[in-house]
């Protein structure tokens, strides 16, 4: 569903004007053209878990994140959600079908509790128009998701999970507060395992592995990255792997261990007994030489 829309209010701009001279798309616009986007733009609270909008919804509004963070998902037939993207604070949102007016593409869920600002497609389209500047950064964000959405259908595809959720904490401490070796991100382990597209039980696994190895702490609803070298290098083990690796048949010795014959190689020599013996009895000629 969308966000309930509601009038904003003149005691309210100041507000609504320091947030876009602090965001990072709309902080480069000249002083005058935030005045008049600040006209526009209404602020919304949300709780933890509320849905923003659904995929299928209207494209009505373009949304920015002023506290907190969204995640972007699809869901599957069978109830599962594959995790698209997680938008944090100062990113902007909903950008797609804002552009070509089209229904929304995916889900949009708050992460945590939100803070957002909205402005309606029908003011920002003809505000657009005369700012070509912020039209360029909005591709170069739309440029910039589709290559992450490549990078991820490859990573799916190619990479084993420890390389593959060795990636996805990076992505996510990426813009975590504290220091520079150990960083907290604020996120269930079911939300990881939709991101890297693995069951919830085997990505709990590979996190309780490096658990015991001191890399990570985990915490309800949230992972500490204590070693983040360590995870870099698991990462990076999985950089120059992205390809198809070859299936091995089974030694003999494994096949015969599990109890599993090749009928093949005894009825060959026994097809060949029976010929010769046949042969032998006047019943097959020869074979003869092709001319």
């Amino acid at each position: 569903m969308t966000l309930p829309s509601s009038k904003h209010s003149s005691a309210g701009a100041p507000d609504k004007l320091a947030l876009l001279r602090n965001h990072s798309l709309f902080g480069l616009l000249p002083p005058a053209a935030i005045e008049h986007l600040g006209s526009y733009m209404k602020r919304r609270t949300l709780p933890r878990g509320s849905t923003i909008f659904a995929k299928g919804d209207p494209g009505t509004e373009l949304m920015g994140v002023l506290a907190g963070s969204v995640k972007i998902s699809v869901p599957s037939a069978d109830g599962r959600d594959i995790v698209l993207n997680i938008i944090h604070e100062d990113e902007i949102f909903g950008e797609i079908a804002l552009l070509d007016g089209h229904p929304r593409t995916a889900d949009a869920t708050a992460m945590t509790d939100c803070e957002l600002m909205v402005i309606e497609r029908r003011d920002f389209i003809a505000y657009l128009r005369s700012q070509p500047d912020l039209t360029m950064q909005i591709i170069e964000t739309l440029c910039s998701r589709l290559r992450r959405t490549s990078e991820q259908v490859q990573e799916v595809t190619f990479l084993d999970l420890p390389k593959r959720l060795a990636k996805a904490l990076l992505r996510l401490i990426a813009d975590a507060e504290g220091q520079a070796s150990i960083r907290k991100v604020t996120i269930t382990q079911r939300e990881i395992s939709q991101i890297i597209g693995r069951s919830r039980e085997s990505t709990n696994k590979q996190l309780r592995i490096w658990v015991a190895h001191g890399w990570i702490r985990l915490e309800r609803g949230a992972v500490t990255v204590l070693r983040r070298e360590k995870i870099a290098e698991a990462a990076a083990e999985g950089s120059s792997s992205i390809r198809h690796e070859p299936v091995m048949p089974p030694r003999s010795s494994d096949a015969a261990r599990r109890g599993t014959r090749k009928p093949w190689r005894k009825a060959v020599p026994r097809i060949k007994h029976a010929h010769a013996s046949a042969q032998a009895a006047g019943d097959v000629r020869p074979r003869q030489a092709n001319p």
